[in-house]
């Protein structure tokens, strides 16, 4: 295994079944657990989190280079949610088929026509990468996303070691949300909401009814500092990542520091429109003549929800002359090298995998009125699954918790 574990100890079976059974009592002692799927809404039956037997290797210059990003991209993710010009043009397709972002949308345009009752702004981003495999050998950083809600995991990527980086996101991240406290500055009996972090709410499944959508905007329009409040939330969808991707649209937002529009859209893949229009018929006429190179990605979070292969092809066949692919955007596949490894999951084959990795950096910012009190880079996260899926994440089963070996 270059650059990481040597092949004789990756085939040693004595040896890595002791290992496993060491790093699985680890893991139960440390508290790295997750409800198991027969019982998800209940603690008295747990098991480990998923999570691979060895760290994997990652080139050190990405993985510092996600790293050193993450501050531009909590300034960038934060001028959107306060530029309503800008996320109107964005989404105007998108929420004229989406239901669900238009009725976000509706929220976020009632809060403007209301005022925004709280001047106290908290973010806690992820930005996720693969490291793409380009013709030429080479391998460059490439996001597939960045999560403004409910960024998952800093709690469970916490590790000290002398070969892996220093990693504990979670103390970064209740520090953002200890300043946003701080700032609030209630002295009330007790009773008050200072902060509401959204751990649910970024699919359709969590409004099952209109009770829902009226307690979204009684918290938005309350005092309370949302995280993240419905800008950001809107701020964060894949249409706005598409329209990002077109020239001069990041130098609007960084007018003075053209390097660092450079350098963000240095990590952009290939991201393409479907709205109507010749635009919208190039990228379907594109997608349908390789569609192997593309992922189909609809307005959606959580995972699972992407479209690939031959079901692009299903999918926008029925659809390619219709208004409701708007819906969608189209990006690049990413392709990254694999890699070898064990992938510890309950109830699953202890067997040696092919594995993609995906490299999240965190992010936390805090701002009241226009002054920004805190933006920082507060960890890193790594996932990694085996390479036969294309989609899913640690809770449903597919990818597990890694750690970066630097080389």
């Amino acid at each position: 295994m270059a650059q990481g574990i040597p092949d004789d100890v990756m085939m040693n079976a004595a040896l890595i079944k002791d290992l496993v059974d060491v790093a699985k009592d680890a893991a139960l002692q440390q508290g790295v657990l997750m409800r198991i799927q027969e019982t998800p809404n209940s603690s008295e039956m747990v098991t480990y989190t998923s999570f691979t037997l060895f760290p994997t290797p990652v080139p050190k210059a990405p993985f510092l280079q996600a790293l050193a990003l993450q501050t531009h991209y909590n300034t960038l993710v934060d001028k959107i949610s306060q530029d309503p010009d800008f996320l109107q043009d964005a989404l105007a397709s998108t929420i004229a088929v989406d239901d669900f972002t238009a009725r976000l949308f509706r929220i976020h345009q009632q809060i403007l026509k209301e005022g925004r009752s709280q001047s106290i702004v908290l973010g806690l981003n992820r930005s996720d990468y693969m490291l793409d495999q380009g013709e030429d050998g080479k391998s460059s950083l490439k996001q597939i996303e960045i999560n403004t809600f409910a960024a998952s995991f800093g709690v469970r990527s916490q590790l000290d070691s002398q070969r892996i980086p220093d990693n504990n996101p979670a103390a970064g991240l209740a520090g953002a949300v200890a300043k946003a406290w701080e700032l609030y500055g209630s002295e009330s009996d007790g009773l008050e909401v200072a902060v509401v972090y959204f751990r649910n709410g970024y699919m359709p499944q969590n409004y099952v009814s209109e009770q829902y959508w009226d307690a979204r905007l009684l918290m938005e329009r309350s005092m309370a500092v949302k995280c993240p409040d419905i800008s950001t939330h809107l701020a964060g969808t894949k249409k706005v990542q598409q329209v990002l991707a077109k020239p001069g649209v990041l130098e609007k937002f960084f007018p003075d520091q053209p390097q660092v529009a450079e350098q963000i859209r240095a990590t952009f893949a290939g991201l393409y429109t479907l709205d109507m229009g010749p635009d919208g018929d190039k990228t379907v006429a594109m997608a349908l003549a390789a569609p192997d190179r593309f992922v189909l990605k609809p307005q959606r979070e959580g995972g699972g929800n992407n479209i690939y292969g031959s079901e692009i092809c299903e999918v926008l066949e029925g659809m390619k002359e219709g208004t409701e692919r708007m819906a969608y955007i189209l990006m690049d596949k990413i392709l990254p090298t694999p890699s070898k490894n064990y992938l510890l999951i309950r109830d699953a084959p202890l067997q040696i995998s092919n594995c993609l990795s995906e490299l999240g950096a965190f992010g936390a910012y805090v701002r009241r009125g226009k002054d920004t009190v805190m933006n920082e880079c507060v960890g890193h996260l790594l996932r990694t699954k085996g390479s036969e899926h294309s989609d899913g994440g640690v809770a449903a089963g597919v990818a597990v918790l890694d750690n970066p070996l630097l080389f």
